[in-house]
């Protein structure tokens, strides 16, 4: 068996009954705190009948039922692999790693102009979010301190929020935006929560209003957050006086989504873009849609993977979304590596690829004050910054 083939094999089994993960049911990954996954059966047999405690079998490390959680990042290779289909399910090809070949240019007008993190530095990052007024970038990953904040310049200024039950921890983070006064904003799945911390890492907020699944957020102009609840299916706006750890208001805007995940505010118009996924009916019919609402939330377009294919002849498969400054709406595509350009809301949907090579797995998706573009890049747990050449 080729080394490629081994890797694919173990990454996708669980390493004590050596069943392929799924999707659903007794085969989906499980995150025991101590960070080693294991499938939903293996973590309920260990606990035995009372389902209480268990002991991880590779570091004996003990830990509740309650205490795992889903493995986001496998369970979202599983649903790439399932929209690939047989001809294209292979993890090395899901990843964009095709096992040699350097990456090919950048095309004109935009040029990568630094690159971050990597392997070790990085752990499966899921977030990343700039401010606007000081150039820090800030990104959520599966490290011991969950997030760290970058200066313009690429030097790690700040890390925190570990893994815990005091108020400045973050179980599992999902994304993360900064608002203009200059506070980091986190999804916490792990608990259920959306917190909010200064850039020195200090706890300020920690919000819980009986949210399901917290996922994507965004913060307006006016430092409110725009949250997407992917179980509830639901689009919520939270506004709050992050300075005296206040929250003001937890307002549903939009319900009957499917599983909402990435979202974006224009600072321009105050329109906000969603990504939805779809059900999977079979392999082949799960796919993206992404939906444009106003600001007074009516919807104002809408497009899903078969009607993308229409305008560009390849699987699309969303997995983050941004405005530039000129209200352009920017998506990164992990089925061609890609990030693409859909138009303004007005002229929607129009096809523009931006950055068609050198990505692995584009995951996250941000702009700075200067316009430069932002990639979080969960292939090589990097982040990659693209300016105008």
């Amino acid at each position: 068996m080729a080394a490629e083939d081994e890797a694919e094999l173990n990454l996708l089994e669980c390493r004590v009954c050596f069943e392929r993960y799924g999707l659903g049911g007794q085969r989906r990954p499980r995150n025991l705190p101590c960070g080693h996954v294991l499938c939903r059966g293996c973590v309920e047999a260990l606990g035995g009948s009372e389902r209480r405690r268990l002991e991880c079998p590779f570091c004996r490390r003990a830990c509740g039922s309650a205490e795992t959680s889903d493995c986001l990042p496998l369970l979202q290779l599983l649903e790439l692999l399932e929209v690939l289909g047989p001809a294209g399910g292979s993890v090395p090809s899901a990843l964009g790693r095709s096992g040699g070949g350097a990456a090919g240019p950048v095309p004109a007008g935009l040029g990568l102009r630094l690159s971050l993190g990597g392997w070790g530095s990085l752990v499966n990052p899921t977030g990343v979010a700039a401010c606007r007024r000081s150039g820090r970038l800030a990104v959520a990953h599966d490290g011991k301190k969950r997030i760290h904040v970058f200066g313009p310049s690429g030097f790690c200024l700040q890390r925190f929020g570990e893994r815990g039950d005091a108020g400045s921890d973050i179980k599992y983070p999902l994304d993360v935006t900064v608002t203009l006064d200059g506070h980091v904003v986190v999804t916490d799945v792990g608990d259920r929560s959306v917190k909010a911390f200064d850039f020195e890492g200090r706890g300020v907020l920690a919000v819980q209003e009986g949210f399901c699944l917290p996922w994507g957020l965004d913060a307006t102009p006016e430092s409110e957050i725009i949250l997407t609840d992917s179980e509830a299916g639901a689009l919520y706006r939270l506004t709050a006086d992050f300075k005296k750890g206040k929250l003001k208001k937890c307002q549903m805007i939009q319900s009957q989504l499917i599983s909402p995940r990435g979202v974006a505010v224009s600072h321009t118009s105050g329109a906000i873009v969603v990504i939805e996924h779809l059900k999977a009916q079979g392999l082949n019919n799960s796919g993206t849609r992404v939906k444009i609402f106003s600001a007074e939330m009516d919807l104002i377009g809408q497009m899903d993977s078969f009607g993308l294919n229409l305008v560009f002849p390849s699987k699309i498969y969303s997995t983050a979304v941004a405005f530039d400054k000129e209200d352009h709406i920017i998506v990164t595509d992990v089925c061609s590596q890609a990030v693409i350009c859909l138009g303004k809301p007005e002229e929607f949907p129009i096809f523009n690829p931006l950055i068609s090579h050198g990505l692995s797995y584009p995951v996250g998706l941000t702009y700075m004050a200067n316009n430069s573009l932002v990639v979080l890049d969960g292939g090589d747990h990097s982040i990659k910054i693209y300016s105008s050449t």
